[in-house]
């Protein structure tokens, strides 16, 4: 049997263990951990500098200041005598102070909270034949940064909110950095990018008191999106399952736009770009999501950082949606200009270009994490943008922001903004310059230079704009015609949901719509949810106490999308998370074998006990990683009973309000976990004893979800077929799928 250091579990803070008293023996810094990563030494105009992608971190033994002055104290200010006032000549002081003053930057308005990581992108060359982008030729690897990120909360608010998630990816290309900007959902609140600052204000939080938080229960939002009924596609798609994702690994992205691929023959097609995680595309349900937001905010940066970290390294396909570029950019029926939309699977399959994997978590977050920038006009030869009016205005605004957050012009010279590719752009000076540029002529053409640098033609790479016919217009300010469908993909979405997900949909709403204050702006929301589906209507009025209205419009129904819907299949179980909750009765070897057993499938066990430190018996010793304190169902995605039958010392309610007043076995603390998993569909294990403990906290053997047997890798197997599915959704049967009739 594998010794238990051959189990990887993440959370170590540092490279090596810290030692108990202070050191003090002078030594080099410690490097990164081996799951962590610096962006690329490149110098600030884009030369490989051969470095390491440590050498821009800190160096030798002793503390400095910023220019390199060694130090002996700086722990006590310069003073006049002890107890003096301080001196205003301490350099050191003021050095670190208005460092200190100034170490917060601008946080994004919106997108604050993220969590990025390192990794590479493997072309597997099917994207050749529609364009000359060279990071899509066949078997071509290009470094990557991705930064997944929350869009309403602050950068303190929590991870599992109900929100959309950003899903942003830098390819380092050696033709320039090409940034596919995106979220995890594939259609947008608008339609128009001048409306942009009126959704996001209408999302916030309300300006007077700054509440609520990160979320869109809130009558400003609703508001909004009751009005301009153009955002009825992306609300519908946010009180699904998919605004909660189960974590950033399992999460879907799409690059929103339509955008236009150019070939080596100068032929053109119209794609949407879509991330497919591999691991498949799951979600929270919404008590868990609520208990998850107090017990760790973190929640999905945590299990970001943890799988890199545990090798469990998260995979995503880049596919493409292909269309014909033709005159009117329409396809079946939908205009592919409008970012409302978005064009079923079963009417345009996603053909698979790419593999990315993401194997390193960055050394400094706010070096890496919070300084990225990226702008969907950072772009390659071969790919090219269209005429959607809300990119159009994205074209502008994003550089209008970076320039303005990161501190002026020269943001693409902070480390992870440097591109992979030479740099000779005859732009200078500005705040933040730290290229030392040469040459007396940053101007074309000129002679003193010798004429660099030099236009390329498109034979050699140089990036061309489409040259698109520009039909004669008027000048005005309106959208097409085709633009004014609301309501039809809402209600595709919606009946292309299992029951089960109907169920969590109409709960979202009536948890939303019942925080407004304002009863006017339910009546209003009502009465777009009637025009998609009456059973949609109806069961939220009901939750609501409101009457349900009848549709004011027509909506055509379209052919149902199963591929919308999360349920059905089932996927690679690697980086899920199983606690397996222990006591001193427990069997260690069976402990060991289960532990082993999850091991070998890529899953990260955690064992759990009444309390940290050590477990030992039958020649074993294993660490514990959680107690009964610390642990909460939501941190696993499947639990395994291996004891817990005794209280442990702390459960009292003095100590643990969770343990409340113990009358017996099992700790309640252990109690609460099995009842939560339970209720949120999760699969459950136990063997021996264990068994006893289910049936202690009222969990019926026979449920759907439940892996019993009578030893510890049989059951770790029926829960790694269990995890497949994520859920035993068959826990629960739904409570009926709304009516689809109007």
């Amino acid at each position: 049997m594998p010794a238990e250091d051959d189990v990887v579990i993440p959370g170590a803070p540092a490279s090596e263990p810290p030692a108990l008293e202070e050191p003090t023996t002078p030594r080099e810094p410690l490097p990164p951990k081996p799951d962590q990563r610096g962006p690329e030494a490149v110098s600030p105009t884009g030369s490989p500098t051969g470095a390491p992608t440590a050498s821009r971190a800190q160096s030798g033994q002793y503390l400095t200041t910023a220019q390199g002055l060694r130090l002996q104290d700086t722990d006590h200010s310069l003073k006049a005598g002890a107890r003096g006032p301080i001196l205003l000549q301490d350099h050191h002081l003021r050095e670190k102070i208005t460092h200190f003053d100034h170490e917060r930057i601008p946080e994004r308005v919106v997108h604050a909270r993220g969590a990025g990581a390192h990794g590479v992108f493997r072309s597997y060359g099917t994207a050749a034949k529609v364009t000359k982008a060279g990071f899509l030729a066949p078997d071509v690897e290009t470094p990557v940064f991705v930064r997944f990120s929350t869009v309403l909360g602050s950068r303190g608010s929590a991870d599992a909110v109900r929100d959309t998630r950003g899903f942003s990816t830098k390819f380092y290309t050696d033709e320039g950095t090409y940034d596919l900007v995106g979220n995890n959902i594939p259609v947008f609140f608008i339609q128009d990018g001048i409306k942009f600052p009126d959704v996001v204000h209408a999302a916030k939080p309300h300006p007077d008191r700054e509440i609520p938080q990160a979320q869109s229960a809130h009558d400003t939002f609703w508001d909004f999106v009751s009005l301009h009924t153009e955002a009825q596609a992306h609300t519908m798609w946010n009180m699904s399952d998919r605004g909660i994702p189960r974590s950033y690994r399992t999460m879907e992205g799409f690059g929103v736009h339509t955008f236009r691929l150019v070939n080596a023959a100068g032929d053109t097609t119209l794609v949407k770009f879509h991330w497919k995680p591999k691991q498949g595309v799951h979600s929270l349900v919404w008590e868990e999501a609520q208990i998850i937001n107090g017990m760790d905010p973190d929640f999905h940066r945590r299990d970001l950082a943890d799988a890199i970290e545990a090798g469990a390294y998260p995979e995503w396909e880049l596919g493409i949606q292909a269309f014909p570029d033709t005159e009117d950019q329409m396809f079946e029926g939908i205009d592919l200009l409008d970012p409302t939309k978005f064009v079923p699977e079963e009417l345009a399959p996603v053909q698979p270009v790419g593999l990315m994997t993401l194997n390193a978590n960055p050394t400094n977050f706010f070096a890496e994490t919070e300084q990225v920038a990226f702008h969907p006009g950072h772009l390659v030869p071969g790919i090219d943008v269209t005429n959607d009016p809300l990119l159009q205005v994205r074209l502008f605004s994003y550089l209008d922001t970076q320039i303005s957050r990161l501190g002026g012009p020269n943001f693409a010279q902070i480390p992870i903004n440097r591109p992979h590719a030479p740099l000779n752009d005859m732009l200078r000076d500005g705040m933040h310059q730290t290229a030392v540029h040469a040459g007396v002529a940053p101007y074309r053409p000129n002679s003193l230079d010798g004429g660099c640098p030099f236009l390329a033609g498109q034979d050699m790479g140089a990036f061309v704009d489409v040259p698109e016919a520009v039909a004669e217009s008027i000048k005005e300010r309106r959208t097409p015609a085709s633009f004014d469908d609301h309501y039809s993909q809402a209600r595709l979405f919606f009946r292309s949901l299992g029951a089960v997900e109907q169920d969590h949909v109409i709960q979202a709403y009536t948890f939303e719509l019942g925080k407004c204050f304002e009863t006017p702006i339910r009546e209003r929301q009502l009465q777009a949810l009637a025009n998609i589906d009456a059973g949609l209507c109806a069961a939220v009025a009901a939750g609501l106490g409101m009457p349900a209205p009848e549709a004011t419009e027509q909506v055509p129904d379209r052919d149902l999308s199963p591929a919308l819907s999360q349920l059905g299949a089932t996927w690679p179980v690697a980086g899920r998370v199983v606690g397996i909750i222990t006591d001193s009765s427990s069997d260690l070897a069976q402990v060991a074998a289960a532990r082993t057993a999850l091991d070998g499938e890529g899953m990260v066990p955690l064992v759990i006990a009444p309390t940290g430190g050590t477990l030992s018996g039958d020649g074993l010793s294993l660490t514990v990683q959680r107690t009964f304190l610390t642990a909460r169902s939501t941190e696993f995605d499947a639990l395994i009973v291996a004891g817990g039958q005794v209280p442990a010392p702390d459960a009292t309610a003095g100590r643990d309000a969770k343990a409340g007043n113990p009358a017996g076995s099992p700790d309640p603390r252990v109690a609460i976990m099995l009842s939560e998993a339970y209720r949120h569909a999760k699969a459950i294990g136990a063997w021996g004893s264990g068994s006893d403990v289910l049936a202690a906290a009222g969990i019926p053997a026979e449920a759907p979800g439940i892996s019993a047997g009578d030893a510890g890798a049989p059951v770790a197997a029926g829960i790694s077929s269990l995890l497949a599915a994520h859920r035993a959704w068959d826990r629960f049967p739904a409570t009926g799928q709304p009516s689809q009739g109007n």
